[in-house]
This record gives structure tokens, sequence and C-alpha cells, in this order.
């Protein structure tokens, strides 16, 4: 049977089970809040880049920056309203 300090030693054994359970829950959930805050930051970094790559490709595609680079590196020109010829698709009339 057990006495009296067998119990004492057992729910002392168990209290001390229990709060280092408690404790390293709690140790690892502080992990992952660092974690996830530092992912949050790193998420924001990358969107701020993101949108900075589609703003540049955005001024890239326009219409200011093409016409230049295309009559400089390749000798185009803008037509005029007489070198534009509008051709009917075919079977397009009903």
């Amino acid at each position: 049977m057990i006495r009296g300090r067998h119990w004492v030693a057992v729910w002392l054994l168990a209290f001390l089970a229990t709060t280092w359970i408690v404790y390293a829950r709690q140790t690892a959930s502080i992990r992952a809040a660092r974690e996830l805050t530092d992912l949050r930051a790193r998420r924001a970094n990358l969107e701020g880049h993101r949108a900075d790559l589609e703003r540049r490709i955005r001024t890239a595609e326009s219409r200011a920056v093409l016409v230049p680079r295309a009559q400089a590196r390749l000798g185009l020109h803008l037509p005029s309203d007489s070198e534009i010829v509008l051709i009917p698709a075919p079977g397009g009339s009903r």
C-alpha cells in the first residue's frame, strides 16, 4: 500500500511533469509566433518587390517607352493616316 509520503512524491512528480509540458508548449508557441512574424515581414517585403516589378513592367510596356525604342533601334515610325489600310475579314458581311 502507498503511504503518505509516497503519495506526496507521486503528486510532486505529476505536478513537475505537467509544469514541464506547459513550459514546453509555451516555448514552442513563442517560437512559432516569432517565425510567423518573420514570415509576415518577408511576405510584405516580397509583395512590395512584386508591386515594384509590376510597375516597372507596365512602364516598359507603355507606348511612351516602346515607340522611341522602336524608332531608334529598329528604324520604325508611326504610320500616318494615309498609310493605314483596313482590310475586311472574309465572310464578315451578312
